[in-house]
Parts: C-alpha cells; structure tokens; sequence
C-alpha cells in the first residue's frame, strides 16, 4: 500500500556509505552484514547517526544492484575500510511511503513510477529506500514502511 505521493523539496544530509554492486538475488545476502559494517565505522568515530538506515540505488538494471548502504551522521565520517563518506544533496524530489514487507518493494516502485509519469515528471535514473519501521519495529511485516524517493530531472 502507497501513501500519496508528493514533490517536496530533501536537503543535503551527510552520510556513512558501503558501496555494493551484487547480483539481483545476493541483495539479501549483503544487506544485514553491509548494515553491521557501517554501523560499526559510525560508532568506532563517534558520531552521531541521526535517522533511520537507507539505501541509495545508483542504477536501474534488473539483474544487478549498484547502491549504497548508508546511515545518516551528524558529521562526515573519515573513510574506514569499506566504509566511506558520502551526502545526499538537496534536490526537487518525488515521495511517498510503502507500507508491507520487503518482497512488495518492487510492485510498490511501479505504482510510484506510474504516478511520477502520469503526472508528467521525469525522474533521475537513482532512487532511494529509507527504511522507517521494518523488522526491528516489527515482526509483522504489513507494518513496516519504506520512503520511497526519486530526485527529479525535469
């Protein structure tokens, strides 16, 4: 289930960053470690995180995700390892919420890509996935929420 999307303006925000270029079906394989890995650089520097993980996908192609696991930090984090600072900059972006398990992900993105269309938006090709609630919040996965954002080309 969709919540109504919406245009808005994000800000820049700065980010710890992994980045992860795997085949479609590993996705899950990587997801859990890539998340422990860069928690662990954030907290080896102390800084702060300052809201819920996300995933910054770079490209669209149906067999492999190119995309960037990240946290977002009070401050720029000194490259550890993998790990690597990064920023989300402030851009025109369209949103909405998908309430539901992870595997509705991808019916949810061609519900919003539809509405991006239909409303006469052109979409840069990046997109990003910020996990609000999930399966730390909730066993239930009808409960959990993922925003949906695509910056806007034109």
């Amino acid at each position: 289930m969709l919540e109504r999307p919406l245009i808005t303006r994000s800000f820049a925000q700065s980010l710890a960053v992994l980045h992860r270029t795997v085949p479609r079906a590993e996705i899950r394989n990587v997801m859990g470690p890539g998340l422990a890995e860069v928690r662990v650089a954030v907290a080896a520097q102390g800084i702060e995180i300052t809201g819920p993980w996300l995933t910054h996908h770079l490209r669209m192609a149906p067999k492999v995700f190119d995309f960037e696991i990240c946290l977002p930090v009070a401050s720029p984090i000194a490259a550890s390892g993998r790990v690597k600072p990064g920023v989300s900059h402030a851009a025109w972006v369209a949103q909405t919420v998908y309430q539901g398990g992870y595997e509705g992900l991808g019916a949810a993105w061609g519900e919003f890509i539809a509405w991006m269309e239909s409303e006469g938006h052109v979409p840069a090709e990046d997109l990003w996935e910020v996990y609000l609630a999930g399966p730390e919040a909730s066993d239930d996965p009808a409960l959990w929420r993922t925003q949906l954002t695509r910056v806007l080309a034109s």
